[in-house]
């Protein structure tokens, strides 16, 4: 799996970006949103259980995430055709305000290795990138267990003070100083 310090993947694929007609899809690539971070979360497959929780989890942040100047972009390997049908079915996911990528290929999700072996389907993962494409954080867990949006709001705020920060570190608290 590709780490903290590698440069995030190319590609390029089709997303769905709104349940409007004639609007829903749109081709996205790892050189959109220049200049931002970006957090890149994977999640096994459209129409299960724990995949939502999460999915409205950082929908709910999402002012937050782009307050800071971070760009959220969901994945899993499902087409864009499913991703729309399951806005479209779900009402709690109609107003999605980030992108839903559609890793048809797995290319993206083989590149960051992230593809269940056994399942076939991206594993449960999480990525900040940096304006420069420098992954900062990368957080993976078990396909039945759903992940924090907030923790992973927190590790942005912490990366973007570039200082020390503390165990459990929050916003506005004070940053830790190296004796010199």
């Amino acid at each position: 799996m590709l780490g903290v310090g590698n440069r995030f993947p190319e590609f390029s694929v089709t997303a769905t970006v709104s349940t409007e007609k004639g609007k829903a899809f749109a081709t996205i690539t790892d050189k959109d949103y220049p200049g931002k971070w970006k957090l890149y979360f994977f999640w096994p497959k459209d129409f299960t259980f724990v995949c939502p929780t999460e999915i409205v989890g950082f929908a709910r942040l999402n002012k937050e995430f782009a307050d800071r100047d971070c760009q959220i972009l969901g994945a899993s390997v499902d087409s864009e055709f499913v991703h729309l049908a399951w806005r479209q079915h779900n009402e709690d996911l109609k107003d999605v305000p980030f992108p839903m990528l559609a890793d048809v290929k797995r290319e993206l999700s083989s590149a960051l290795g992230i593809l269940d072996p056994n399942a076939g389907v991206a594993q449960r993962a999480t990525f900040l990138v940096d304006p420069d494409g420098i992954i900062r954080f990368a957080y993976v867990t078990d396909l039945s267990v759903g992940r924090s949006p907030e923790e992973v709001l927190r590790v942005l705020d912490a990366l973007q003070t570039d200082e020390l920060c503390p165990c459990n570190w929050k916003k506005g608290e004070a940053v830790l100083s190296a004796a010199v």
